[in-house]
């Protein structure tokens, strides 16, 4: 038996999913989510093979709830139109179904996801999924805060609360006034991603945000020491130091 986890915030479009499904035996709906917060201890709870994802729900959206997710599960994304998604999910060659949801597309979608079941598709499957996160992580919609997770709560942190970001292996820390969170993530992920005229890459293994810099002091040959507001010194390199004085028009 194969177990998928339905997760949408529209109990209709959970129920359309369900009545589809029916012409389908081997596939047996373990639990039904209606948002991502749900879907992360459903996911974690189950252990499905299979996950039907809407997109656009409260609290968190769908791109976020997976990169909460670990291992991952095969996806059908099911979303509202969206041309940037799509296009990202049509570059990646990944499945989506568009609201409302056709039958015929359905089935289609589901025999695709079953013709798949072996072990190297299913890794090409997770690796899509992951460049996809990749590409959607570009969209504006996207890069306006940081959602992580600590223990088994999921926490939103808004992108202006950020005091800096430091590489620790394969994580980011990311510090706020509330305390550090680690992110799967690279330290040039953020790099790309958050905006250049708010947040500098000062070294390499750490990225300011410029408003938290109070003080900026010569330390060793070359480089220099920013000091925060919360009294924290953060090294700055001769080629951090170039791309700091640019931000702040020195």
């Amino acid at each position: 038996m194969i177990k998928t986890i339905l997760i949408d915030d529209e109990p209709l479009s959970r129920e359309i999913i369900k009545s589809y499904l029916k012409k389908f035996p081997s596939v047996e709906v373990v639990d039904e989510c209606n948002d991502g917060f749900e879907g992360v201890k459903a996911i974690q709870q189950h252990q499905p093979e299979l996950i039907f994802l809407d997109i656009q729900m409260p609290k968190i959206n769908g791109f976020e709830m997976l990169e909460l997710i670990q291992p991952m599960p095969a996806v059908i994304f099911i979303t509202a139109f969206d041309e940037f998604a799509l296009k990202a999910f049509e570059a990646n060659a990944l499945d989506y179904l568009l609201k409302p949801v056709a039958q015929e597309r359905f089935e289609k979608a589901l025999q695709k996801f079953l013709d798949s079941r072996v072990p190297l598709d299913s890794v090409r499957n997770e690796t899509q999924t992951a460049d996809l996160l990749e590409k959607m992580a570009q969209s504006p919609a996207q890069n306006k805060r940081i959602v992580v997770k600590t223990g088994s709560k999921v926490k939103i942190i808004p992108i202006h609360e950020i005091h800096y970001l430091e590489a620790d292996d394969d994580f980011v820390k990311i510090v706020t006034s509330e305390g550090t969170f680690l992110k799967n993530k690279t330290m040039t992920f953020y790099e790309q991603t958050l905006d250049s005229a708010q947040f500098v890459r000062v070294h390499r293994s750490y990225i300011v945000h410029i408003s938290q810099i109070t003080k900026i002091e010569p330390y060793q040959k070359e480089t220099h020491m920013a000091i925060l507001r919360g009294g924290q010194q953060i090294p700055i390199s001769k080629t951090g130091y170039a791309k700091l004085k640019i931000s702040l028009g020195l």
